[in-house]
């Protein structure tokens, strides 16, 4: 199925937006390795797979999978078929397990693994602190190389609130491959763990060229959405006022 959804999917993005890639070098023609991005655009786990010869295996959170009726087994079978793992995201520390062991488990077949350190798409364009629960326990445990990536521009394509999407060449760099075998069987110090993600996050900074932030996406994200709300209520205490 994913041979299909590739070619069906995969090219028409092609086709339509004509993504341009540098660094496809960095990518090994065989073998493990983690591909490390940053994430703007729920687009971004179909254009990178688009542009490589080689199968990517994300992981998605579980409601993806599990939704009911028939649209639900029609999404989880577009899921699965573009390469998707579900993962329970409603517990942080067993959804960190959860992701270990995906991603161990592909690695493991001598796959590539695709995972956004961030955890969640960033909310403004600008790059997050990197979450060391995922990547850099993978990384260790697996001794496979880290492949940092930088998705570009994939956030303007369909904005929130647009239903149309924008016709535009987002892009796609590859850095290249990092090796962290030096500290192998040290993914439980948690210095370590916070120093691979960094060294990671640093990498994807100079692809990308994004604002770095050093707070992690989902506490900005709470941040946001505290500041909307206190707006529109004082709009409305404005709006009673003036009435």
């Amino acid at each position: 199925m994913y041979g299909v959804m590739k070619l069906s999917i995969g090219g028409s993005l092609k086709l339509a937006f004509r993504p341009w890639v540098e660094g496809l070098e960095n990518i090994p023609r065989e073998g493990p390795a983690i591909l490390a991005s940053n994430h703007l655009s729920f687009s971004d786990s179909f254009f990178l797979p688009a542009m490589l010869d080689r199968k990517v295996t994300f992981i998605a959170k579980a409601e993806y999978f599990t939704s009911p009726g028939v649209k639900g087994k029609l999404t989880a079978a577009f899921f699965k078929g573009v390469g998707q793992l579900p993962v329970d995201r409603s517990g942080a520390r067993g959804a960190g397990e959860a992701a270990v062991k995906s991603g161990l488990a592909v690695l493991e077949r001598g796959e590539l693994f695709g995972i956004y350190p961030e955890g969640t798409r960033s909310p403004d364009g600008r790059l997050y602190r990197g979450k060391p629960g995922g990547l850099a326990r993978v990384a260790l445990a697996s001794g496979a190389p880290v492949i940092p990536v930088a998705m570009i521009d994939t956030e303007k394509i369909q904005p929130p609130g647009k239903v149309m999407p924008k016709l535009m060449r987002p892009g796609i760099r590859i850095g290249k491959p990092m090796d962290f075998s030096r500290y192998r069987d040290m993914e439980n110090d948690r210095y370590i763990l916070r120093s691979v993600t960094d060294e990671v996050m640093y990498e994807i900074m100079k692809l990308s060229g994004q604002e770095y932030v050093d707070v992690y996406a989902t506490a900005a994200k709470r941040q946001i959405a505290e500041a909307k709300k206190r707006t529109e209520e004082a709009a409305k205490e404005a709006a009673k006022s003036g009435s």
